[in-house]
């Protein structure tokens, strides 16, 4: 249990890899602008009590493994970081926005995956320990004894 975080009222392990890219796949990402963008992205994840693992700034994608508590949508983290980085990064450097007029720096798609060390097949053994008689397409009810 020692890589687990808590919560006020939950213990948990949730973890994503995340993916989003530039708009056109122009490669803006490098010198002060990458710098500036792992800051802000940085200061969101902390906002939002998101532990970063590990993460990657590349001239047109960014990468971040990530610990996010349960109560946060992965759409709205997303939202969240690439809305505030955009606005930011072309208020503060001309040169983007005038490549990008307008308004928008991240392309609309995004990848997730969850990440974890504990397999699909560890997870149903575990339920499985906890079968008791009824079964109804691998999601069982347990009987206490009287």
């Amino acid at each position: 249990m020692e890589n687990y975080r808590k919560g006020s009222h939950t213990i948990f392990d949730c973890k994503y890899h995340l993916v989003w890219v530039t708009k056109y796949r122009y490669q803006v990402l490098m010198g002060e602008v990458g710098v500036r963008l792992r800051e802000l992205i940085r200061q969101q994840c902390m906002k939002n009590r998101v532990q970063i693992l590990k993460g990657h700034v590349a001239p047109e994608h960014v990468h971040l493994h990530v610990s996010v508590p349960p109560n946060i949508a992965i759409s709205k983290l997303l939202q969240n970081l690439k809305g505030y980085s955009s606005h930011k990064l072309l208020q503060e450097f001309k040169t983007l926005s005038k490549r990008y007029w307008g308004q928008h720096l991240w392309a609309r798609d995004y990848f997730v995956a969850t990440t974890g060390t504990v397999t699909d097949e560890v997870i149903q053994q575990y339920i499985a320990g906890h079968e008791s008689f009824e079964k109804d397409d691998g999601f069982t009810i347990g009987h206490e004894r009287l």
